[in-house]
């Protein structure tokens, strides 16, 4: 029975195989010597040694064995880039999440202007008090000379008085003057208002004003007293002082609130004018105030609170997330399958070439 022992080493190989007496032939036993007397043939088993020839390639299996490792490495570094993707992504998501909900707490405030050829006549409710009305009328543009300021002039204006109760003191009564305001922003329209104090014992005298949206509201209001209550509620007040001319200049700014209510609201920017008093010193002790109201430019401001989140946007971003974590976790997944296989590969051809050695 032939026994044998190969190892395979490159393209050229040695090979020891060991065969039995009767299957390769004869060979001389040891320490005998050919052609003297009694040296016969000596069976036994005979040996055949070959080598590599110089220059032989090197070994496929250490190759095979590079190869591998070389897999492996790569396989490793393929699962480490992914998890790394796989954590930013995971960053990626919380971070989206995280400034959306930020958007949501803190919106921004938006302002635009709309253009108008006109307004709708503003009211104008004046607290003039002792005060008397000498003169309102509406001019263009400019306001004429005054003839004789100290006198009852023409009143060509739309006026209304109401009684109603403080609705910062349900004891107090006041008295308001309520003025229809100018409308031709384009044709500068203007409200010229004059009033006298006589007497009065103060040290400073002033008129309080204030500002709402519609006259034609206020007109139309079955409780008009109720309705000047909720203006000076929602309003500020503002006052000009005797001995001036005080120009009021109004812009109109609509917002929006949170629950979808519109709110006007006026703005206005006052300059003030000393008046030369001319009259005789007999005459000066009645106060003149010179009150004069115009639209400063024909643009409504509008201001609103509008969230900058676009959830449409978010929830594109985090299904790209997801989709890149769920593609990372499926690559690892048979990246680390893929590694096993070859790791088991690779044990039965080491299995195998031990059984071949055995």
């Amino acid at each position: 029975m032939p026994l044998g022992l190969r190892v395979p080493t490159g393209r050229g190989r040695w090979v020891a195989s060991l065969e039995e007496e009767g299957s390769l032939g004869h060979v001389p036993r040891v320490g005998a010597v050919a052609g003297k007397p009694g040296a016969g043939p000596v069976t036994g088993p005979r040996v055949t040694v070959s080598f590599p020839a110089p220059g032989g390639e090197p070994a496929p299996s250490s190759l095979r064995v590079s190869k591998a490792c070389l897999q492996n490495v790569f396989s490793v570094l393929l699962i480490l880039i992914y998890l790394l993707l796989m954590a930013v992504a995971g960053f990626l998501v919380y971070q989206t999440i995280t400034d959306f909900q930020e958007k949501l707490r803190h919106p921004v405030m938006s302002v635009s202007y709309k253009e108008v050829d006109r307004y709708d006549a503003p009211g104008i409710a004046l607290y003039p008090g002792q005060a008397r009305l000498l003169s309102c009328q509406h001019h263009y543009e400019v306001v004429p000379p005054l003839r004789d300021p100290a006198r009852v002039d023409t009143v060509n204006c739309t006026t209304q008085r109401i009684n109603y109760t403080d609705p910062f003191s349900n004891q107090t009564l006041k008295s308001a003057l309520i003025v229809r305001g100018p409308r031709e922003v384009k044709k500068r329209e203007l409200v010229f208002l004059q009033f006298s104090l006589s007497g009065g014992g103060e040290d400073f005298s002033a008129i309080d004003y204030l500002l709402f949206s519609s006259y034609q509201s206020f007109l139309q209001s079955p409780d008009r007293g109720r309705f000047m209550q909720a203006c000076e509620s929602a309003s500020s007040s503002w006052k000009f002082s005797g001995g001036f001319r005080t120009w009021v200049k109004m812009s109109l700014v609509e917002t929006k609130e949170e629950d979808g209510r519109q709110a006007m609201e006026f703005r206005q920017e006052t300059s003030v004018v000393n008046y030369v008093d001319q009259r005789p010193v007999a005459e000066r002790g009645t106060q003149l105030f010179f009150v004069v109201f115009e639209w400063k430019d024909p643009f409504i401001q509008k201001v609103q609170d509008i969230i900058t989140a676009n959830p449409w946007n978010t929830i594109a971003l985090l299904c790209g997330a997801f989709l890149a974590l769920f593609k990372a976790a499926e690559f690892a997944k048979l990246s680390v399958k893929w590694m096993i296989k070859i790791r088991k590969r690779h044990l039965k051809r080491r299995g195998q070439a031990t059984n071949h050695i055995s």
